[in-house]
């Protein structure tokens, strides 16, 4: 009996030790980013306490100082526009939030064609994550480099209901249009398993709440002017020429991903 007992636990070990060894790298590689998931949650419940202890809610915030609001963070300041713009907008945003998308496919283009090019304004777009996927996804857009984050951005906002699904499907969805940017499997891995990176996003979001007071996506800073949520560009151009802000418009708050549409052809 106790030498069946001692075969039976060895081949249990050895069971045990080759799975250990035949688990492919990437799974361990996703498995630090999942952790994302947990670090922004906790992240979002402590800023949240903190918001209501202090009794304040999204009415009654003011607006930031300017000079720390353009202050030097985690990651560069990248700008779509002219640097030398007379007007700065700056943006926090998830690339799982809906809204956020909208914002880019279809407002920003006009912002672009109205303001941008003639050196009037300039945007600078800064990560807030609302969970794991969307941190990955900004990781690929600063790892595309700094001449194609915002091309990188677009087309992750422009494909956001391909890939923006809970669980492992996120993870294979975002693969697709990573390759689809030039990504292979290999340089996929190795970026979202660049812990110095994933930290300097979760930090540029702590900041952007503790510090500028951003609880929802998108928030707009038009020159340290606060503007919440979707808007129009009839919103933008009273904000840049000084005018009332226009009342909040439609944001994302912890966690939520918009629905999956068709699958795009070819997958």
């Amino acid at each position: 009996m106790a030498k069946n007992e001692k075969k039976a636990a060895a081949k249990s070990s050895d069971a045990k030790a080759s799975a250990g060894q035949e688990a492919p790298a990437t799974n361990t590689t996703w498995l630090y980013l999942a952790a994302a998931v947990a670090a922004v949650a906790l992240i979002g419940g402590v800023v949240y306490w903190r918001a209501s202890s202090a009794g304040g809610t999204p009415g009654e915030k003011t607006d930031p100082d300017l000079a720390a609001l353009m202050a030097p963070g985690p990651l560069p300041d990248l700008s779509l526009g002219k640097e030398d713009a007379a007007n700065t907008i700056v943006e926090y945003a998830s690339m799982t939030c809906p809204h956020c998308a909208e914002f880019h496919k279809t407002v920003l283009p006009e912002l672009q064609a109205k303001y941008f090019e003639n050196g009037q304004a300039r945007l600078i777009l800064r990560e807030f994550p609302l969970d794991g996927l969307a941190v990955a996804a900004f990781m690929l857009a600063r790892c595309a480099g700094p001449d194609r984050y915002y091309p990188m951005v677009g087309a992750l906002f422009d494909t956001q209901e391909t890939w923006a699904v809970p669980g492992e499907d996120g993870k294979e969805k975002l693969l697709l249009v990573a390759k689809q940017a030039g990504f292979t499997k290999e340089k996929f891995d190795q970026c979202i398993g660049d812990k110095e990176l994933f930290n300097k996003i979760v930090e540029t979001r702590t900041r952007g709440h503790e510090t500028f007071g951003v609880d929802s996506t998108p928030t707009f800073f038009i020159n340290g002017k606060r503007l919440t949520g979707e808007q129009t560009l009839a919103g933008f151009e009273a904000a840049l020429s000084g005018g009332a802000s226009p009342p909040a418009g439609p944001a994302s708050t912890e966690g939520e991903m918009p629905s999956q549409s068709e699958e795009p052809s070819g997958q």
